[in-house]
């Protein structure tokens, strides 16, 4: 009989987020090496209470409270809520894995391992405190994920990472973490996967224009503010474009404050992503704060030089200047100076991007993190 993994995320699709991202693609991975996988989420966007991926998966998605826009989910404690966690609770589980160690969802997947005697794995996804461009909100989340990872750390858990800098960033909490359970990407089929767009064309760009991309959340933690005052120091670049791909709660500043060399084109399709990227010249992520940046390894995967700061798993990804550029700050001049560095070099261009291409293919496959995972899981039950 083959093993269930509940996988609890506090948020999931159709959310965008890095830690969405790597809960989908592990669950899939983990059914392709005949482990059922059960997704335990919040059902932000009001969807069926129960699906089945096309993998073979479960995603459950328990009643919630969306504050701050659907990320953070608070639990609705009421009947329909009480019905489907006591029948998540009762099915037969061998491992449970939480993603993320500072929501209130991550306790149920505590309970629920503790219901079948399971010492649970959790993986931060991290490097910093969680910013939202509020000092007082910003001060109250970071004494909020002191209270409950104090509060997480009185059960039998085995805290690991998603990058080595996740792993370290544990000791800020008093966390001597297990080890690193990395992000991945299907590389080669993420970039077959890419629609048929031709973002050049769409932008009305010449053969020489140089194309720098983002993909993410327009939120302050991404350097979105950054990246807009460094897109108006190149404005007199006329051969330098700018396209961000995303939603957020700055999207109305960037269309009221656009220099003109800027293009906003909303919320896409993982395709249309991946269709961007394999257009662009470069990718720039001036982020204040990742554990293992989906972005990253998805503009890797499409073979688009990276410019971002040294965060997360940055370091692992990069290790030096031949697969990549990484900014040693998240001011708008670094950044303005990198982009004209990069596009100034075609041949070396090409050559980080060449690099960086095969090198997220040979070291960071889900199939690996995978077997890390379920490595991880048998290793706390031996405990």
């Amino acid at each position: 009989m083959r093993k269930t993994l509940f996988i609890y995320s506090a948020n999931y699709l159709p959310n965008i987020g890095g830690v969405e991202k790597y809960t989908y693609n592990l669950a899939n991975q983990l059914e392709l090496q005949g482990v059922h996988a059960c997704i335990v989420t919040n059902n932000v966007f009001n969807l069926a209470e129960e699906e089945t991926l096309e993998s073979g998966a479960t995603v459950y998605r328990l009643p919630c409270h969306p504050l701050i826009g659907g990320r953070l989910p608070i639990p609705k404690r009421n009947a329909p809520f009480k019905d489907l966690l006591e029948r998540i609770y009762s099915q037969p589980t061998d491992y449970v894995v939480v993603n993320t160690r500072f929501y209130p969802h991550t306790f149920l997947g505590v309970k629920h391992a503790e219901r079948h005697d399971i010492k649970p794995i959790v993986i931060d996804h991290g490097s910093a405190y969680l910013t939202l461009g509020n000092p007082a909100i910003d001060l109250a989340v970071k004494a909020h994920e002191h209270l409950i990872t104090a509060l997480l750390k009185q059960h039998q858990i085995d805290f690991y990472g998603v990058s080595n800098e996740s792993a370290k960033w544990l000791e800020t909490f008093g966390i001597d973490g297990k080890g690193v359970l990395n992000n991945s990407i299907d590389a080669d089929s993420y970039y077959k996967s890419a629609s048929s767009r031709d973002f050049r064309k769409e932008l009305r760009l010449n053969k020489d224009d140089f194309l720098v991309s983002f993909t993410g959340r327009l939120i302050p933690e991404k350097g979105i503010n950054e990246l807009l005052e460094a897109a108006r120091k190149l404005s007199d670049k006329p051969n330098i474009k700018f396209a961000l791909a995303g939603d957020g709660p700055l999207m109305s500043m960037l269309e009221s404050n656009n220099p003109g060399n800027l293009a906003l084109l909303g919320k896409l399709q993982a395709n249309d992503i991946a269709a961007l990227l394999i257009s662009s010249d470069a990718f720039c992520l001036p982020t204040r704060s990742e554990g293992f940046s989906t972005s990253l390894l998805e503009a890797a995967a499409c073979y688009t030089t990276p410019i971002i700061t040294n965060v997360g798993g940055v370091p692992e990804m990069i290790p030096d200047d031949r697969f990549g550029i990484i900014l040693q700050s998240q001011s708008s001049e670094e950044i303005a100076k990198s982009i004209i560095k990069v596009q100034s070099n075609p041949t070396q261009n090409h050559k980080m991007a060449q690099n960086i291409g095969m090198r997220v293919r040979t070291e960071f496959s889900w199939q690996k993190t995978a077997e890390k995972v379920l490595l991880a899981c048998q290793n706390a039950s031996k405990q």
